[in-house]
C-alpha cells in the first residue's frame, strides 16, 4: 500500500470547507500523505458529517493523493460502494457496524479497494484475528468517535500494541493507524507503540500559518521531528 514509514493523514472534518479545495491541496503540498474522510450518519455516532460527493468533488478539483475513509455508520455495505465509486483508495469500518464483516471486506475489495477494520477505545480485537489475512489497514480509535477536539485516551497504547503484535507475527503488509487527540505530544507515543499512520484533524487544520508557503508546513514539519525522536 506504501512504502513509507509513517503516513500522516489530516481529517478534511477539522479544514475549512468553504474552502475545502484549497485546504486539502495545501495540507498535501505541506507533506501530509492522505487525506482522512470522517464518515457519520448520526445513528452509529451521535454525529452527522459528510458523504460521498464531497469525495467526489475532490477528485474533480485535481485532487490525485490516497483518499482514506473511516465509516461510522450502520449499515455499512451501500455507502462504501458508493465511496468506492466516487474515488476512495480504502474504505475502512466498525466490526459491530456490519451483520457479515468478512462478506463487508470483500464488497470493498472486490471492487478494487483496499478495507480496513476499527476500533473503538473498549471495542475487543476478538474479530480481528479471524480477518487479519483479508484486510490493509487496521484503525485503533484513541478517543470515542463522535465529535473532534477530543484528549487522547492512553489506555488505547496498549491495543495499538496488541495490534502490531499480530501484524508482525502475520507477515502481511497491513498499516495500523491511529485517530484521536492525535497532536505533535502524543504522535511520538502512539508511534512508539506500534503505530505508522496518524490521523490528526484539529491538530494541523487548527494550527495554520499564512507565513507559511502551504499554510500547514510548520506544523507538518513538527509532526515529523516528533516522529523521528519517537523510538520504534
Amino acid at each position: 500500500m506504501s512504502d513509507q514509514k509513517y503516513i500522516i493523514a489530516p481529517s478534511i472534518l477539522a479544514s475549512d470547507f468553504a474552502r475545502l479545495g484549497d485546504e486539502v491541496r495545501n495540507v498535501l503540498d505541506a507533506g501530509a500523505d492522505w487525506v482522512h474522510f470522517d464518515v457519520m450518519d448520526n445513528h452509529y455516532v451521535p454525529n452527522l458529517t459528510i458523504g460521498p460527493m464531497v469525495c467526489k468533488a475532490l477528485r474533480e478539483y485535481g485532487i490525485k493523493e490516497f483518499i482514506d475513509v473511516h465509516l461510522m455508520i450502520d449499515p455499512v455495505d451501500e455507502l462504501a460502494q458508493r465511496f468506492i465509486e466516487a474515488g476512495a483508495d480504502l474504505i475502512s469500518f466498525h466490526p459491530e457496524a456490519s451483520t457479515h464483516v468478512h462478506r463487508s471486506i470483500h464488497a470493498i475489495k472486490d471492487k478494487g479497494c483496499k478495507a480496513g477494520l476499527v476500533y473503538n477505545p473498549a471495542t475487543p480485537l476478538n474479530t480481528l484475528e479471524n480477518v487479519l489475512d483479508d484486510i490493509d489497514l487496521v484503525l485503533i480509535m484513541s478517543v470515542n468517535p463522535g465529535f473532534g477536539g477530543q484528549s487522547f485516551i492512553h489506555s488505547s497504547l496498549d491495543k495499538i500494541t496488541q495490534v502490531r503484535k499480530m501484524i508482525d507475527e502475520s507477515g502481511k503488509d497491513i498499516r495500523l493507524e491511529v485517530d484521536g487527540g492525535i497532536n505533535n505530544d502524543t504522535i511520538g507515543l502512539a508511534s512508539a507503540a506500534g503505530a505508522d499512520t496518524f490521523v490528526a484533524g484539529s491538530a494541523i487544520f487548527g494550527a495554520a500559518r499564512d507565513q507559511d508557503p502551504n499554510r500547514y508546513d510548520t506544523v507538518i514539519s513538527a509532526m515529523r521531528n516528533a516522529l523521528a525522536e519517537s523510538p520504534s
